[in-house]
C-alpha cells in the first residue's frame, strides 16, 4: 500500500523596498575607487623607475620624454598623434599602424579628457607617457570594445603635426 501526501509550499512574500542611493554613497564608492587606482599606478611604476612622472590636480601623470622646442597646441586646433595605449598589465588594446597618424580637436572631441589634459603640454615632434586615471579615461563603462570598465590607461603619444581648422 502507499500513502501519497502532498506538500503545501507559500512562497515567501517579499516586499520591494526602494533603493535609496545617496550622494555620500557615491562619493565614498569613487574615493574608493580613485584609492584603489592609486594604489595600482604606484605598483606600475615601481616596475618602471626609469618614468619620471609629474602628476596634475586632476590625477593625470605625465612623463614627457622627449621634449622638442616649439610652441604647445592651443584649444581647437588639430592634433595629429602617433599612440600606443595599454592597460597597467601592459596589454595593448589600440596603437597606430606604421607612419599613419590619429587626429582630434583639442578640447573639442570625444577622446578621453587625460589625453585633451595632457596633449597642451606638448609641443610638435614631443613624446610623452600619460598614465590616466578612469576617470580621465573612460571611466565606469569602459569603451565598450577593448578597455574594461574603471581601468587605468596608459599612452605613450607622439605629436607629429598641429593644424588650425
Amino acid at each position: 500500500m502507499a500513502v501519497f501526501t502532498a506538500c503545501t509550499y507559500t512562497p515567501e512574500v517579499v516586499e520591494d523596498k526602494p533603493t535609496h542611493w545617496s550622494t555620500e554613497q557615491s562619493v565614498e564608492m569613487n574615493q574608493r575607487f580613485a584609492f584603489e587606482q592609486e594604489v595600482e599606478i604606484k605598483v606600475y611604476l615601481k616596475r618602471h623607475p626609469e618614468l619620471e612622472m609629474k602628476k596634475t590636480e586632476t590625477g593625470l601623470q605625465y612623463d614627457i620624454y622627449k621634449d622638442s622646442a616649439g610652441p604647445t597646441i592651443q584649444e581647437d586646433e588639430i592634433a595629429h598623434v602617433k599612440f600606443l595605449i595599454q592597460l597597467l598589465d601592459e596589454d595593448t588594446v589600440y596603437q597606430s599602424e606604421g607612419n599613419t597618424t590619429s587626429s582630434f580637436k583639442v578640447d573639442k572631441s570625444d577622446v578621453e579628457l587625460g589625453l585633451h589634459q595632457g596633449i597642451k603640454m606638448m609641443s610638435v615632434g614631443d613624446k610623452a607617457k600619460f598614465i590616466m586615471p578612469s576617470h580621465l579615461a573612460h571611466g565606469l563603462l569602459g569603451d565598450m570594445q577593448e578597455i574594461p570598465p574603471l581601468e587605468v590607461i596608459v599612452a605613450d603619444i607622439e605629436l607629429t603635426a598641429i593644424t588650425s581648422k
